[in-house]
């Protein structure tokens, strides 16, 4: 492998890692300010703010008459965002950082199993074959590992109680 592939895997772990921060540090501006929906909204402002600034000092040119021209279904992504940020604001911190990032990841590897398969927004459909069938497998029993489901959950009212 190249030494550009593992700079991109790095960063992609790293990205990764920053997921479960994300969802604790916008539950508890959930907590403070009206709930997971109003957290979701910040945490989406916040960051349209940073990326409009970067835009602003790289000078990106932007070509909003290409827009007009593509598909409706193009502007899925940031309703798809909304809807993934304002879900994990809302059950990290009933499920813990942790079981909630490896169900979101196995849902992840599920559904890209079945886009891949079919060919979705491809040329062309990939092959889903056993060993990465079995790879799906064994991301299930990790997050089953994780979510140690036969163990006792701690209260959420202990849990906010402790962390004030």
């Amino acid at each position: 492998m190249s030494g550009n592939a593992w700079w991109m895997m790095g960063l992609a772990i790293l990205v990764g890692a920053m997921l479960p921060l994300q969802g604790l540090v916008n539950a508890k501006l959930g907590t403070q300010i009206g709930g997971p929906i109003v957290a979701a909204f910040v945490s989406f402002l916040v960051g349209s703010i940073a990326l409009g600034v970067y835009l602003l000092l790289a000078r990106h040119q932007i070509d909003l008459g290409a827009a007009g021209s593509m598909p409706a279904w193009v502007w899925l992504g940031g309703l798809l965002g909304a809807v993934y940020v304002a879900v994990v604001t809302l059950l990290i911190p009933r499920l813990g950082p942790a079981t909630m990032m490896c169900l979101v990841i196995f849902g992840q590897v599920v559904a890209a199993l079945l886009l891949d398969k079919f060919g979705v927004l491809q040329s062309a459909p990939r092959t889903v074959d056993a060993v990465r069938i079995l790879g799906a497998a064994l991301v299930l029993a990790g997050v089953v590992l994780v979510a140690a489901p036969w163990r006792s959950v701690p209260s959420t009212t202990s849990h906010s109680t402790r962390a004030r």
